[in-house]
């Protein structure tokens, strides 16, 4: 009977409450709170959709509450400062001194545990170099008629919709004060966007929000109307995202407001429905073709694509259709490619695709690069990598893997005053930033959130400089695996450059390197499908024969 003892003991309370408040009326606050509980407790034994509540009347919401502030009560009080759930206490805290402006050195040693296995650094020179400039650049385009000189570090790509509208207008402010682009995301360009004049690069996604005729389909004119302004630099095409490769989404219309149905080109009263792939093309060829059209409309500027890495012979697809143009129609080639890793990202996703679909940033930062200096394509084409950035290490070891330059979507969230309070997707995010709640959004001042992103970015940039000076080198592009140490056990060190293994310039032009992936994929892969190899398609048709 222990079970029912919160619902005796509320009735006995109520009963008794009652009876002193006829002799003493201020004992009557005491019979309110027990008849409350009381028919709290009857209808949890009345309900039949929780048994819990039935079996524990009363007594239930105690275990609900403490749940629900579980996550809190862990990331405050019980999470380590290194502990990575999925960002910890220390990466976020640096985020936040960066972005205020505070001191950000860290006293009395490191909290890093230097003899575990994955812990990496770079070695410093006994002649170290002075570089004055952090203002590290990277041409993009440079054979286009308006190349970009992009900043090693920029936001990555998140939509107004998912962001609230004075979040977007700090960032926008932020990068325009610093010099380095705003990513806008697949919901097209806002009017927030355009507020304080920052460089912007132009997601197109596979609802063509912004550039879509009634029935979703590529509009050429709407494209070019908003393609040709001059504070858009580059157009990026999303073929998939870390956080849920492969999978499409949907915008319910209770959230479709007026500003993102005019923003997205969408009706209101309507699901805004973002599919899981792209209508203006179907095979590798056509997304090149796709490429260039989106140039000649765009009057000329850097035009690339954003993936997560799945399937291999996918990729190898798309490359073979990049050497293939190489020779008979360079125009085709992409300018960049970005490189969204499995690490996840702002946008909210099914638990499955968060955990378990898509390659890690690092392995698929590599497969990339690797494949276009084996196809000797790598000075033609620029990389870009994004996954969980914050700090100038994490850009060192980036760059040093193969990327150009790096994106960063919630270090950015965190300069802004992201709490990590995983509320994303329920539009009831307690700083402001990822709601369309105007009781929320308006308390976020964007002047001094600008202010915020501007500092983070330039104290991270004077980080890596600092970085690079202490290794010997002057600028970013100097930085190679071999510059990267990583543990692979407690008595054993190796350099990326021999953990991994690095094609040579024109390697796949002579034959089938001696890699796993390459050997297994490449030979099959086709520039004219995205489909399988034929010998994984065989394998699949008996499978289910």
């Amino acid at each position: 009977m222990s079970r029912y003892l919160a619902y005796v003991a509320s009735w006995l309370v109520l009963a008794c409450s009652l009876l002193l408040a006829g002799r003493w009326p201020q004992w009557g606050w005491l019979a309110a709170v027990a008849g409350a509980l009381v028919v709290v407790g009857t209808w949890d034994m009345l309900q039949r959709r929780s048994t819990l509540r039935r079996n524990y009347p009363i007594l239930a919401h105690f275990r609900y509450g403490l749940e629900s502030v579980g996550p809190e009560v862990r990331q405050y009080f019980i999470e380590s400062d290194t502990a990575e759930a999925p960002f910890s206490r220390q990466q976020r805290s640096l985020v936040y001194r960066r972005a205020k402006g505070v001191m950000d050195v860290v006293p009395f040693g490191t909290l890093q545990d230097i003899y575990a296995v994955d812990y990496e650094w770079i070695n410093h020179s006994l002649a170290p170099t002075e570089v004055d400039s952090h203002d590290f650049r990277v041409v993009v385009g440079a054979g286009t008629a308006q190349p970009y000189a992009a900043s090693v570090f920029n936001i990555s790509a998140m939509s107004f919709g998912s962001l609230s509208a004075n979040a977007v207008r700090a960032l926008n402010e932020g990068a325009r004060r610093g010099g380095f682009y705003h990513d806008t995301g697949e919901g097209s360009i806002s009017a927030y966007h355009m507020e304080h004049g920052g460089d912007l690069v132009w997601e197109i996604g596979s609802g063509y929000f912004g550039c879509r005729d009634a029935d979703g389909r590529f509009d050429e004119a709407r494209f070019a109307a908003q393609a040709t302004r001059p504070q858009v630099k580059m157009i990026e095409i999303k073929l998939s995202q870390g956080a849920k490769p492969g999978h499409g989404g949907v915008l319910p219309a209770a959230k479709v407001s007026a500003e993102i149905a005019a923003t997205r080109g969408v009706a209101m009263g309507l699901d805004c429905v973002s599919p899981a792939r792209h209508s203006v093309f179907d095979t590798p060829l056509g997304l090149l073709r796709f490429v260039a059209r989106l140039r000649a409309l765009s009057g000329g500027k850097p035009v690339g694509f954003k993936l997560a890495i799945g399937h291999p012979w996918e990729w190898f697809g798309i490359a073979k259709a990049m050497s293939e143009a190489a020779g008979q129609a360079p125009e085709l080639l992409p300018d960049f490619i970005v490189v969204d890793g499995a690490e996840g990202g702002t946008g909210a996703a099914p638990a499955e695709f968060m955990d378990h679909i898509g390659l890690p940033m690092h392995e698929a930062l590599l497969l990339v690069h690797n494949t276009l200096v084996g196809l000797d394509l790598r000075d033609r084409v620029r990389v870009a990598a994004a996954g969980k950035i914050t700090s100038a290490f994490d850009i060192a070891r980036t760059l040093a893997m193969g990327a150009d330059w790096c994106n960063a979507g919630r270090g950015f969230m965190f300069a802004l005053g992201c709490i990590q309070a995983l509320s994303c997707h329920t539009d009831r995010c307690p700083t402001g930033i990822a709601t369309q709640d105007p009781r929320r959004w308006k308390h976020l001042d964007p002047a001094d959130k600008a202010t915020r992103v501007h500092q983070f970015h330039d104290n991270t940039l004077r980080a890596l400089r600092d970085l690079l000076c202490a290794a010997g080198l002057e600028h970013p592009s100097e930085l190679g695996p071999e510059h990267i140490l990583r543990r692979v056990s407690p008595v054993e060190i190796r350099s990326l450059a021999a953990l991994y293994r690095y094609l040579r310039p024109g390697e796949l032009l002579r034959g089938i390197p001696d890699h796993a992936v390459f050997r297994d994929f490449w030979a099959e892969a086709r520039s004219d499908a995205f489909s399988p190899p034929a010998r994984v398609d065989a394998l699949r048709r008996s499978k289910c024969s």
